[in-house]
């Protein structure tokens, strides 16, 4: 071997050694006889470095895995003798290898299983277990090969192939596993239980490590052999024995839950399971309060987790199946495990929590389905509901300033308890109403000198119920009586206890989010409007000293005020006085740190243009109000545009550049507030977005930053086509031709859009600015599509690929707007260069999606140039290019019908064959 290259192989190698070393790697891989190189170094214990020998087995995997059809029957054997050769040195060596390695070693064994079991090496774990024997090493090795079998075998998340030919290999692999399972429950299967019995009786006190190695074995074993090999009593007896022993007793308790897991007879299911619960719990095990270690409990909570689901699916089955008798039986069983669940969902450690929540969550579903609850059930319910939320509250320890992984997993096990109120909610409604009433006006008679997590948690509690006890439209404050004055009670004590002036954020923000969630409470009463809206505006809200509050309020008060609509009139003039501060564009050079952000000033923005537009004054008063919110941002989208013009550092180009996208995106943001020209029209409003638009429009040919300006610029004119209609056409051939200067393919590719909904939406009106842009923007697009890029530029590539796709959909937005002219007016060169590209696409290119979108131009062209009187040649066209191409786009190698996309581009093949044939 090349001794420099594998020098490259240490980690602590330089960046040349290492690559020298992956050459080296890829050399060997297709050299015909490398392997056998490999296989000597490693039968004959050549090599002591570590990594060489891993190596040398990712030689052999690659072979087995790869190549190994090609080789003879005496190459075959040499590998398997290798390998046998290599486990009985094992047993030898002074040291034992290191875990990389027998991990590595156990891989190539599995795949050499996986291979030659049903054919050349059936006899593979009796001659493995002939060499281990009873030897630790050797024990070891077979467990860890077990378990790469096992990986090979059942593991779906082993992806073993690539794209066009997964599925048939998912199948093909599917069948080969299936059978090799059933070859091994016959042939050998039993033998193994056999040994794992041997190994856990004879290491079970002296190598821990060994006996947990060998439980995780038969806990992987047990879902796909026959349960009565494990689930019978010298095996069971002896895992409960491993209950008890501290080291063993976490392995013991996962491989149980594998047992009690296995599908089997519901009868049979529940006597498994209350005879494991009879002596889990002579043995002490019930007794959570008892118990310290956390990590055993998750485990034990897990297990709890999973006998208590056996049985409710048993229940399942025997209602299902009429077994009154029997059901009734499994019932009581489960009805005996609520106590010690109970126990486990309200441990302080939520994992151990989380893993009992299945149970919970399901024993819950049954008491739905019975028709009287009784006393002990409703008890139990209660039990559940005080445990969520007690649970659901905050710990001293959560960081919200600074929230990481221990704070997104809470919020992550909120979200499991969410679905237990949920469930609690459709078994007694009344009583999780009852139950959160009388939890938050306890709390909040006394906020003041309460601690914030169980203020937050009793306002959360008040906005759950608003999922947890469903209405249509948000209605909470109709229909049901004792509900509505409930929640209406509930709801007048959070707006007028003064605790939206609780000192923590997780209280102000909980108290913003429900008071927006229950927004119909203010058609009820809604005298409480001015204190709300002055708690969103003062420092409790848009003003509070956090930057996540202000941030999240400057969201909320906009669908607030959205949502109270005709009842913020007393009060338009007022909050937009209040809220001018907030609207200042902040110029990047005075350097001051504005309140809110630019992303959180939009929603401020169309706050004001919804007050304005909603509200009951006038179209002048309207236009005045309008033209004041718009006119300083004009005026100062002038004076920075000028800025920038003379600007010679970059990065001052680039602040100010952006200051002038937000000027836009704010203008545009107001616009929100009209559904149409109508609104606009009706508001007296066009005169000042034209305005805005004249003010804008010259950031196009401004030399410098293009493509911010741009963008904010083509967003504007997207939201103007739908607020001013043919307003904007005028402006649209000077803006298009700036735009289509010097561009990029993201510029085109966002630019198409915007002619696409030009089209669509004015058809024939614009039909003569489109055939004068038609071939400006088809050259653009050529131009950028040719550009060469780098052979592994994986970005290049994809922006080209997505160019691609917004050429065809602008093609398809033509001719499904029944404009063909546009393409016809182009000259017939231009027209047939056109068709050409759209054949390539429907064949060429391996995207579906544009392939699909070529289709349909195809048919639809078919349909209006197919006939009698269409275009000089196209009949030609048809049968020379358009049938031809819808064979061999399906024939091509890429066509892959297990995609989805691909299926409908296959569809769309078919309708433009069927519209040939209607045409023609």
């Amino acid at each position: 071997m090349d001794e420099q290259a594998l020098l490259g192989l240490n980690p602590n190698a330089d960046a040349d050694f290492r690559q020298r070393a992956l050459a080296y790697f890829e050399q060997l891989k297709i050299s015909q006889d490398a392997w056998q190189v490999c296989a000597e170094a490693l039968a004959q214990s050549i090599y002591s470095d570590d990594h060489i020998k891993f190596f040398c087995f990712q030689v052999l995997e690659h072979q087995i895995k790869f190549k190994y059809s090609e080789l003879t029957e005496v190459q075959q054997q040499l590998i398997r003798e290798t390998l046998i050769t290599w486990l009985q040195a094992q047993m030898l060596n002074p040291q034992p290898e290191k875990t990389f390695i027998r991990n590595k070693a156990a891989q190539v064994f599995a795949l050499l299983f996986v291979t030659e079991y049903l054919t050349k090496w059936p006899k593979f774990f009796f001659d493995i277990l002939s060499v281990v024997d009873l030897n630790p090493r050797g024990v070891d090795m077979y467990l860890r090969i077990l378990m790469a079998v096992d990986a090979e075998l059942v593991d779906r998340d082993v992806v073993h192939t690539s794209e066009a030919s997964y599925y048939f290999a998912l199948t093909f692999e599917a069948r080969r596993n299936t059978l090799l399972k059933d070859t091994m429950r016959e042939q050998c299967i039993p033998s193994l239980v056999e040994s794992w019995y041997q190994i856990l009786q004879n290491y079970q006190y002296n190598n821990s490590e060994l006996t947990c190695q060998c439980l995780e074995v038969v806990g992987a074993y047990v879902s796909w052999i026959d349960l009565s090999l494990i689930a019978n009593e010298r095996f069971i007896n002896m895992l409960l024995g491993h209950m008890s022993v501290e080291v063993l007793r976490e392995e013991a308790c996962d491989c149980l839950f594998e047992i009690v897991n296995k599908g089997m007879d519901p009868i049979d299911k529940t006597k498994l399971v209350e005879s494991l619960c009879q002596v889990l719990q002579s043995a002490g095990l019930f007794s959570i309060d008892q118990e310290d270690d956390v990590d055993f409990l998750a485990r034990f909570s897990k297990l709890v987790n999973g006998m208590g689901q056996a049985l409710i699916a048993s229940w399942t089955k025997l209602i299902k199946n009429g077994d009154m008798k029997s059901a009734q039986d499994t019932l009581q069983a489960i009805e005996a495990k609520v106590a010690l669940m109970l126990q486990l969902l309200i441990h302080e450690d939520d994992d151990i929590s989380s893993n009992i929540i299945g149970f919970c969550y399901d024993y819950l579903h049954i008491l739905k389905q019975l028709s009287a609850l009784s006393d002990q059930q409703k008890a139990n319910v209660e039990a559940i509901m005080l445990a969520v939320m007690k649970k659901l509250t905050y710990d001293e320890e959560y960081n919200f300033e600074n929230e990481g992984e221990d704070e997104a997993m809470f919020v992550e096990y909120r979200k499991q308890l969410k679905l237990l109120l949920d469930r609690l909610a459709q078994v007694s409604p009344e009583l999780l109403l009852a139950s959160v009433r009388r939890v938050f006006n306890t709390t909040l008679q006394n906020w003041q000198t309460t601690r914030f997590m169980e203020v937050e948690v009793a306002i959360r509690l008040l906005y759950m119920l608003a999922e947890a006890l469903p209405v249509s439209h948000g209605a909470h404050f109709s229909g049901d009586v004792t509900k509505a004055t409930a929640l209406q009670d509930m709801m007048r004590t959070l707006v007028t206890s003064g605790v939206s002036a609780y000192q923590h954020t997780s209280v102000t923000l909980e108290f913003f989010e429900t008071v927006v969630r229950y927004e119909k409470f203010f058609a009820v009463e809604p005298q409480h409007v001015p204190a709300v809206l002055m708690a969103f505006l003062d420092h409790r809200g848009l003003r509070h000293t956090s930057p996540k509050v202000r941030s999240r309020t400057a969201y909320l008060f906009s669908r607030f005020v959205k949502s109270l609509n005709k009842q913020m009139n007393p009060f338009i003039e007022d909050v937009l006085n209040r809220i001018q501060d907030l609207l200042e564009l902040s110029p990047p050079e005075n350097g001051y740190q504005a309140l809110l952000s630019s992303d959180d000033q939009l929603f401020i923005y169309e706050t004001a243009g919804v007050l304005i537009v909603n509200s009951e004054y006038s179209a002048e008063r309207k236009q005045v109000l309008m033209r004041n919110l718009l006119t300083p941002l004009m005026e100062k989208f002038k004076v920075l545009l000028e800025k920038l013009m003379m600007a010679q550092d970059e990065e001052r180009q680039m602040a100010l550049a952006d200051c002038l996208n937000h000027a836009v995106g704010f203008a545009s943001r107001t616009s929100k507030a009209f559904s149409n020209k109508q609104t606009v029209k009706q508001c007296g409003c066009s005169e000042v977005y034209l305005d805005c638009l004249q003010t804008f429009l010259p950031a196009l040919s401004c030399p410098l930053q293009k493509e911010v300006l741009r963008s904010g610029v083509r967003t504007f004119l997207h939201r103007m086509i739908i607020c001013l209609e043919e307003e904007v056409l005028p402006f649209i051939p000077s803006a298009s031709e700036h735009m289509l200067k010097d561009c990029e393919a993201k510029d085109l590719q966002e630019f198409i859009p915007l002619i696409n909904q030009i089209t669509a939406k004015f058809k024939t009106q614009v039909s003569p600015f489109l055939q004068q842009m038609f071939m400006p923007l088809l050259h653009a697009i050529f131009e950028v599509l040719l550009l060469p890029a780098e052979e592994n530029d994986q970005s290049a590539a994809l922006e080209k690929q997505m160019l691609r796709r917004s050429y065809f959909a602008f093609l398809q937005t033509i001719t499904g707007s029944g404009m063909s002219e546009v393409i016809a007016s182009q000259g017939a060169e231009n027209v047939e260069r056109v068709l050409f590209t759209v054949i390539q696409g429907a064949v060429d290119y391996p995207d579906p999606i544009a392939q699909k979108t070529c289709f349909i131009i195809l048919s639809k062209l078919v349909e209006l140039w197919g006939g009698k009187d269409g275009p000089v040649g196209f009949a030609d066209f048809v049968y020379k290019h358009i049938v031809p191409a819808c064979f061999l786009a399906p024939l091509k190698q890429t066509f892959d019908l297990a995609d989805a996309q691909t299926v409908l581009a296959l569809s769309e093949c078919a309708v433009t064959l069927k519209t040939i044939h209607l045409k023609r």
